[in-house]
């Protein structure tokens, strides 16, 4: 008994036998410098084929940058693994309270029965429900959410015991009934149970109770005052509300923030969480503990490169080495002093099981005077709040800034991605969705996710613009410098198709998601540069925006269908036309003089004709919405009509 008492709660497991890895990482180092002592030593005397070799020079010593960068997330990924049943034996009596946290702000883009669902999940957690205290923060102040809560607090009277009786998976009512397919346990108790949860549903017949007399956990909906005079600060403005009501209703320990469309998908979540924060030996280090995002309508092929399978099974898992596991936003185990500011110090800890959150017996009506203070549009006025307390303000992302905020306080942050994923949300299932048009911000790597367009338009337009001209920017097939950068190119593509691969996904799939990483470069980060440029200079100020988690029936059976959506007009569909539609231009130039016995421009220009090949071969669907679909996805006229006379005035210039 005394030694398992001081086993700790997890365990964290290195990458092993990376051998291979390493070997192409220092082959591909090799290739670079390769590479470079070429760009060096070869530069062209004409002073436009001079200019357009440096240019092309400078892009790719930014992409060996950030692919250093990148490749440093893979030397030595970590994984975590809980032992719930070391917790279970040592301090199931003195499990801490939770606090948990969903957020929503618009009952259209976000429809109640979604937030429902959501909100029932977290109630339905394995865990002592009078420990278990959940708040709903409804910043559109919506009627129909208030009175679907309200609904939702009965249902749970009758959704609860069935989850326990029967340990149902998932705990989301809508997602549970979508999915089951295998017969419940206790055939005669079967019919009775799905007919109280129709009724239920339906709201037919009010006269169902709680057989069990089980205790409920604690639920709460707010919806903060907002005044126009004050900034209201959108999500982080309703989380750091939350933070403050909670404090003076539960005042837990812990606390847990979703978004409403973000679902627990693992009813031992909270249990897996607090073997961290429990753990006997480093349990007092660690800050939050995050669960990576995942999605439960990806399609086959993952279409729109939803999935994140590669960032969140290596790449996070490569910063949780360092003990920087990035905040997220949602799904996140947060410890509240850490949150509210708390520096971290060695000589400090807390034990959670000691930890004793109000109890005192306070009237609704008290409690409901106290929280309107709080909630209050003034009461963050000169004050911390939103500066050293809680969530950061000022920020497009303010959860990421939050996170390093909370790290740069001494706290340490873990990433853990258990076999059953925590939480599934709703991906986006239009292409706009997921190229917003606005900023594109993430954490150390993905901070330079936007500084990318710049080197990447230059890569996918020069090049062609120089074959229409006739100056070769790369060596000949024939000549021995060819092969470094045949080389540098094939195994990076095939390393990241192989990383793909093993993440789960599927050839198709990757092609996808090169698709979209080259969409997402040529646009929406684009568009976040030149934004942020602009904010910095005080022109415009962040925005911010919620993606629609609703589409009509059309669009969705086209996503099912794995066909692309561009049925809106958007300077994102702009660009991306105007880029295919030149690059075919370029490619069929091309082919037009190898046809007519120019064969020897397949030696000069072999790097160039094929990257733009390559181009067109991946706009294929952008080609086909342009002139062969008749459905309401197709390119709208308007993009189609400015982006061909753009293409063709960037082809003119090239060739005149």
């Amino acid at each position: 008994m005394g030694r398992s008492s001081s086993l700790p709660l997890f365990e964290t497991k290195s990458s092993r036998k990376r051998l291979l890895f390493k070997f192409y990482l220092a082959s591909v180092l090799v290739a670079i410098c390769l590479i470079w002592v070429y760009r060096i030593s070869y530069l062209p005397e004409g002073l436009l084929q001079r200019w357009a070799w440096i240019g092309l020079f400078i892009a790719e010593v930014w992409f060996t940058f950030y692919w250093i960068v990148t490749q440093v997330l893979r030397w030595n990924p970590v994984y975590r693994f809980t032992f719930r049943d070391r917790l279970s034996q040592r301090y199931e009596k003195y499990l801490p309270g939770i606090d948990i946290f969903v957020c929503t702000a618009d009952p259209v883009m976000e429809p109640p029965i979604m937030v429902v669902n959501t909100v029932l999940s977290v109630m339905a957690y394995d865990y002592p429900p009078e420990k278990l205290n959940v708040y709903l923060s409804d910043d559109g102040g919506s009627d129909l959410t208030f009175y679907a809560m309200l609904e939702a607090s009965k249902f749970s009277k009758y959704w609860l015991p069935f989850c326990k009786k029967f340990n149902v998976e998932p705990r989301s009512p809508e997602a549970y009934f979508r999915s089951a397919v295998e017969p419940l346990d206790e055939p005669d108790n079967k019919v009775k149970e799905w007919h109280v949860i129709k009724i239920l549903i339906d709201g037919r017949d009010p006269k169902f109770v709680d057989s069990e007399g089980q205790t409920l956990p604690t639920f709460v909906y707010l919806a903060r005052e907002k005044r126009p005079q004050y900034p209201h600060h959108f999500k982080a403005g309703a989380m750091n509300s939350l933070i403050r009501v909670s404090s003076s209703v539960s005042n837990n320990p812990i606390i847990l923030n979703v978004d409403c469309d973000m679902y627990s998908n693992n009813a031992n979540s909270i249990r897996n969480a607090l073997c961290f924060f429990m753990d006997d030996e480093k349990g007092h280090e660690i800050g939050y503990v995050q669960s990576p995002q995942a999605f439960e309508n990806i399609t086959k092929n993952d279409l729109y490169g939803n999935s994140l399978h590669v960032i969140a099974e290596v790449e996070i898992a490569g910063l949780d080495a360092n003990g920087g596991a990035p905040y997220f936003g949602t799904g996140c185990f947060h410890r509240r002093e850490a949150l509210c500011g708390k520096q971290y110090s060695k000589g400090y800890k807390v034990d959670l099981k000691k930890v004793d959150e109000k109890t005192a017996e306070v009237s609704s009506k008290k409690l409901e005077e106290v929280s309107k203070v709080l909630a209050s549009c003034s009461y963050e006025n000169d004050t911390e709040w939103g500066k050293e307390m809680g969530l950061k303000y000022g920020y497009s992302t303010e959860d990421v800034m939050t996170g390093l905020c909370i790290q740069c306080r001494g706290w340490r942050s873990i990433n853990y991605s258990p076999e059953r994923k925590a939480f599934l949300g709703v991906a986006p299932t239009t292409l706009l969705q997921r190229i917003p048009f606005k900023l594109q911000v993430s954490y150390c790597t993905y901070l330079l996710w936007a500084a990318n367009s710049l080197a990447t338009l230059y890569y996918v337009s020069v090049p062609s613009i120089c074959l229409l001209r006739g100056i070769s920017l790369f060596p000949q097939a024939s000549n021995p410098w060819f092969q470094p950068f045949a080389y540098a190119m094939l195994s990076n593509r095939i390393y990241g198709l192989g990383e793909f691969v093993w993440c789960g996904g599927t050839f198709h799939g990757w092609w996808n998601d090169q698709r979209i990483w080259l969409f997402k470069r040529t646009t929406s980060y684009f568009f976040a540069s030149a934004d942020n440029i602009l904010r910095l200079l005080g022109f415009t100020k962040s925005a911010f925006a919620i993606t629609a988690k609703v589409v009509d029936e059309d669009v969705s059976k086209r996503y099912e269908q794995e066909v692309m959506e561009f049925g809106s007009q958007s300077p994102v569909f702009n660009i991306i036309v105007t880029l295919a539609l030149f690059n075919m231009f370029c490619f069929l130039g091309v082919m037009k003089l190898i046809v007519f016995s120019q064969t020897k421009i397949l030696d000069e220009f072999a790097v160039q004709i094929i990257l733009c090949g390559l181009l067109v071969i991946i706009n294929m669907p952008v080609y086909e919405a342009l002139f062969f679909r008749e459905d309401k996805g197709r390119m709208p006229t308007s993009v189609t009509c400015k982006s061909v006379v753009f293409a063709l005035l960037i082809y003119s210039m090239a060739v005149f």
